[in-house]
């Protein structure tokens, strides 16, 4: 593992936006670890094991099975251990009000999952920029709030 690189995860049951995501992270040029779960169970089970490296940045798909990513949301800002983690949802949904609940229960970010390569390697590349800012000039995240299509 690099020292310097962020450490990313992303959870989301889906193998193909896992595989889209891992190849748009390959191709930025900010040096990352990216690691994956494929649910909100196993999620939460990778979180809470204090063995694990807590990720710089939390993908989180709302839509998962066993437990959804608004309960791991709710669950990951209710954990002392986990609360300042950041958290960007990348979601199919732009349901204002999944947006607006999501902020609310302490996401950072929302990202409308894109269609197409090149912009979600444009947008991880945006979240990945304003987070290594904040990552290595100590800057305050409590006010890290962006909203991505």
């Amino acid at each position: 593992m690099q020292k310097n690189a962020l450490h990313i995860l992303l959870a989301d049951d889906d193998e193909d936006d896992r595989l889209f995501f891992k190849d748009a992270f390959e191709e930025i040029k900010i040096q990352t670890n990216v690691n994956f779960v494929h649910d909100g169970m196993q999620l939460m089970d990778h979180l809470h094991n204090e063995d694990n490296k807590l990720p710089d940045i939390l993908f989180l798909d709302l839509n998962m099975p066993k437990k959804t990513g608004k309960e791991c949301l709710i669950e990951i800002k209710k954990t002392d251990r986990l609360k300042d983690v950041i958290i960007a949802i990348y979601s199919t949904s732009s349901s204002e009000e999944d947006i607006e609940d999501t902020f609310i229960q302490g996401a950072n970010i929302y990202i409308k999952k894109p269609s197409d390569f090149n912009t979600l390697k444009k947008i991880i590349n945006e979240v990945v920029t304003v987070n290594w800012h904040y990552h290595t000039s100590g800057l305050n995240r409590d006010n890290f709030l962006l909203r991505l299509k």
